[in-house]
Order: C-alpha cells, then structure tokens, then sequence
C-alpha cells in the first residue's frame, strides 16, 4: 500500500532544494511539464487513464527529488547571507526537541521558545538568541540571563542556512534525500557533523 503522505523534495534546476511538495503537487508538476529531472527512489507509480491510440494506461513515476524548471531568483543569497524565517517548529527540530537547560527531552506541547539575552533586556527574537527549552526551565529563568538565573546553557544556538532550514521543515526524510540535502550543508556545519556522526546534540 502507498504511503501518499511521504514527501516529495523539490529543488530548483540547478539542485538547489526549495520546499517540500506532496504526491498531488509533485503529479501536477510532471504534468504540466515543469520538471526537468528527477533524482532517487520512485516513490509512487500512478496509473492514469488509457490511452485512445495505443490502448496503454498511463502510467506517472514521481520520484523522491525533483527538480523543477528556473532557478530560484534568490539563490545567490541561500550560499552566504540567507536567514530562514524562525518558527518554533524549526527551532524544536533544531534542538532535537531537548530542553538545552535541564537536557531532557520533551514533547512539542511541554516546550517553549527561550531568549537567551531576554527581550526585556534588549535581546533579539532571532536565531542565533533562542534555543528551546520546557515550559519549567522558560518559567524559572523568566526575564533573567542564565547567568543572572544560575542555569547553563548546554548547546550555543546558530543560524541554520537555507539547505539546512529545508532540513529541519522535513517529516521523515528518505535516506537518498537526506544524502541530497546534506551535500548543500556547510562543511562546518553543526547539523552536518551531528547527522553524520549520528551523535545526539547532548552527551547522554
């Protein structure tokens, strides 16, 4: 049986990943003849209608990666001085939904966005000033800095780029999209380093 929720990479003619699309806007998009090339596993195999001249069903292969036609008209920017937009979803998967105060691992619903220079002392609501952390930790540190509220932050937060934003929007990524996505990490990146060392964020 077809597993219809499993996404669909789509990237820019030039491999660059763009989003995450489902069976039904993938189709629309072979369809409509705006795909390029395809890459990876195929995913699902619809069949059509039959056809008049040749009696054949038709049949549509939507592959794992898909490359659509154009470019981007901000790819330049995705290389160097991109900043994805900040949601606490992101943020959570950054962090591998662990509290980075207590370390322990929380459900979505127990967490909660922390500023590590609080707003109330004229910190940022940006990547590189939130980490997240449960609702107890946020509560007992409140408009305070860890230093102020004798907590230690255990992992120094950072901006995800482009590549690793389309990451972290991800919902159970395919080993050959994975392999895909991480050729657009940084060399240096934090993301790149734990997923290919397979190490958790926090030390058990």
């Amino acid at each position: 049986m077809l597993n219809l929720n499993q996404q669909v990479l789509r990237t820019d003619v030039t491999g660059m990943p763009l989003e995450w699309i489902g069976y039904q806007s993938a189709v629309r998009l072979i369809v409509l003849g705006q795909v390029s090339y395809a890459l990876g596993s195929v995913l699902y195999e619809l069949h059509g209608g039959i056809n008049a001249r040749s009696g054949r069903q038709t049949r549509i292969p939507v592959n794992a990666i898909i490359a659509t036609q154009g470019s981007h008209p901000d790819a330049h920017r995705f290389y160097d001085c991109y900043t994805p937009p900040l949601s606490n979803r992101a943020l959570f998967r950054r962090d591998e939904n662990l509290c980075l105060y207590c370390g322990e691992q929380f459900p979505e619903r127990m967490l909660s966005r922390d500023h590590v220079k609080p707003l109330a002392q004229g910190g940022a609501d940006i990547w590189a000033n939130v980490v997240t952390a449960c609702k107890r930790c946020n509560n007992h540190k409140g408009s305070r800095t860890p230093e102020e509220s004798g907590m230690q932050l255990l992992a120094i937060p950072f901006t995800p780029t482009h590549a690793e934003y389309v990451y972290l929007q991800g919902r159970r990524i395919l080993a050959d999209q994975m392999e895909f996505l991480l050729a657009h990490f940084p060399r240096n990146s934090v993301l790149r380093k734990r997923l290919e060392s397979g190490q958790p964020l926090l030390p058990a």
